[in-house]
């Protein structure tokens, strides 16, 4: 079976289920695992992500929106000498991948008619079914059942431990921000994540949509923990982006601030519906309660405020302020 995946949550996926051999091509976007990176690639950004602010992708986004454009450049050419049997993509960002109606349009007159399998995952639970019609279409239900069930067992480690640890104790206020400057929550998925990892988020439901909010949301809910999780951002470009938030009315006096209780963390645990957002809840976790978790964060994936520099450092400058997990 020939398979081309538009979304790096589909290629993740496949890689984990044993498939990889038959991934025939991939987005620019998909970079894990490693061995993704040698696939030939059929979509491409039309915006560079890496070079550009936040703001800069905001305005370039929705000027290509306002055209009419989509904001992924498909290779016709390449799927037409190629032509896949199944065609992994998604309807759930506009934004984060190619969607359903692109591939639609750039398949018309490929001979093989492929099979398109359209993903969008809104919670944790239909992440894991994701990976089974996965499985299911791919020729490979069995190892999609052994992967969920690795997966679950993962999650209810996590929240059998902290059934004991919480027993009699308050949760801490939680917060999860995947874009800065426009404010943008984190939403879909991460509601789960930030619940199961023992915090208290009751704000936004599982299943809702990532939402622009005003910082005096923020404000008016006292995070005790921040998340900051840039959707495709990593911590390098995570520390461009904070000096924003710390230009804000009230920053110095959120809770998270005062204790150095914020984390720049790696997007790629948390903004692709893979396997790997088991590992992002396992970070969550401990994060959350370090005192009954140790060992989940990965080296160099997590950034963490220092409260005693941040408490006299000018805004412009707060990202200096931030230091490795596990080095303070």
């Amino acid at each position: 079976m020939k398979i081309c995946s538009l979304l790096p949550s589909g290629t993740e996926i496949l890689f984990a289920l044993g498939l990889g051999d038959q991934v025939t091509g991939v987005s620019d976007l998909c970079h894990y695992p490693p061995q993704a990176r040698d696939k030939p690639i059929v979509c491409r950004s039309k915006i560079d992500v890496d070079a550009m602010s936040s703001q800069q992708v905001e305005a370039a986004m929705r000027q290509l929106q306002a055209s009419g454009e989509s904001p992924y450049a498909l290779d016709q050419e390449w799927l037409a000498r190629n032509p896949p049997d199944v065609v992994l993509t998604q309807d759930l960002c506009y934004f984060c991948e190619v969607d359903a109606t692109t591939v639609a349009t750039a398949l018309r007159g490929v001979p093989s008619d492929p099979q398109v399998v359209v993903l969008n995952p809104r919670t944790l639970a239909q992440i894991f079914d994701a990976i089974h019609r996965v499985g299911e279409t791919c020729g490979a239900p069995q190892a999609a059942s052994d992967l969920v069930a690795a997966l679950r067992h993962r999650v209810d480690a996590v929240t059998q431990r902290l059934a004991t640890v919480l027993q009699g104790r308050r949760r801490p206020r939680v917060f999860s921000l995947e874009g800065i400057n426009p404010l943008v929550i984190g939403g879909h998925w991460i509601p789960d994540l930030l619940q199961l990892a023992g915090g208290q988020q009751d704000l936004y439901p599982p299943g809702c949509p990532a939402a622009r909010v005003p910082w005096q949301v923020v404000v008016d809910y006292r995070p005790e923990k921040l998340f900051i999780d840039l959707c495709s951002s990593d911590l390098a470009r995570g520390l461009r982006e904070v000096p924003w938030l710390a230009a804000q009315e009230g920053w110095r006096d959120l809770p998270a601030v005062r204790s150095g209780e914020v984390y720049l963390i790696d997007h790629v645990y948390f903004s692709s519906p893979g396997p790997r957002v088991v590992q992002g809840l396992e970070m969550l976790a401990q994060l959350t309660h370090p005192e009954a978790f140790s060992g989940f964060v990965p080296p160099q994936s997590v950034s963490k405020l220092d409260a005693g520099l941040a408490a006299r450092c000018p805004a412009q400058d707060i990202a200096g302020c931030f230091r490795p997990y596990g080095l303070m």
